[in-house]
């Protein structure tokens, strides 16, 4: 998932870049618009972040903008404007949900995957420690790392991630995918040979390793 973000605010701007990469976001950063639209048109973000008091135009201006020229893209405002003229003003412009500072980070993430699962951008995320599975997008996430998986290799993790404390037999794995429990070994370890999370059971099957 790439997100934009435009904030004035070096500080700030840093703040929200380094927390989303550690979900696992893509993030670029803007001080101003200049180049946005340009971004927008070459590498359609998935999210953009705006604040409303931006260097040579209002938030709400740009966002009105973008939309004239048919970019549907995802927008969340995150501003200090926080009326309800100006929460109006923000839906009236386009965007997809308004966020008033100060805020709460993780209030802004639980938002952020709202606004991209209304929009179909992602499916629920499946955790296990410090790993997220992306089943749609076939992805799993471990910190600022992002491992692209096949659909048989998303499948087996859903399957452990869903289970977390339990053994699963090669036998049971062999009857959900169809295949044999060679073949069985063959996926665990290719899964391994990406990212070690997945470890043998002597005599009894497979478990999530506790420790990477």
């Amino acid at each position: 998932m790439l997100i934009a973000i435009i904030e004035d605010e070096e500080d700030l701007l840093e703040l929200l870049e380094f927390n989303l990469q550690v979900e696992g976001y893509d993030v670029v950063g803007f001080l101003n618009t200049k180049k946005v639209k340009d971004f927008i048109m070459e590498e359609n973000p998935d999210l953009l972040i705006v604040d409303r008091n931006l260097p040579g135009i209002e938030g709400v201006n740009f966002i009105k903008g973008i939309r004239k020229e048919g970019y549907n893209t995802p927008v969340i405002f995150l501003t200090a404007k926080n009326s309800e003229e100006n929460i109006l003003e923000g839906f009236d412009a386009g965007c997809d949900d308004y966020i008033t500072k100060p805020f709460s980070m993780s209030e802004l993430k639980a938002r952020i995957k709202a606004v991209l699962k209304r929009n179909n951008k992602i499916s629920d995320l499946i955790a296990f420690k410090e790993y997220k599975l992306d089943t749609q997008n076939r992805l799993l996430y471990c910190q600022k790392e992002i491992i692209e998986l096949t659909k048989n290799e998303t499948e087996l993790l859903k399957i452990f991630f869903e289970n977390q404390k339990r053994i699963i037999t090669r036998e049971k794995l062999a009857e959900i995918f169809e295949i044999s429990e060679k073949s069985v070994n063959v996926l665990v370890n290719r899964i391994n040979h990406k990212i070690s999370i997945i470890k043998a059971v002597r005599g009894l099957g497979y478990k999530l390793a506790e420790n990477r």
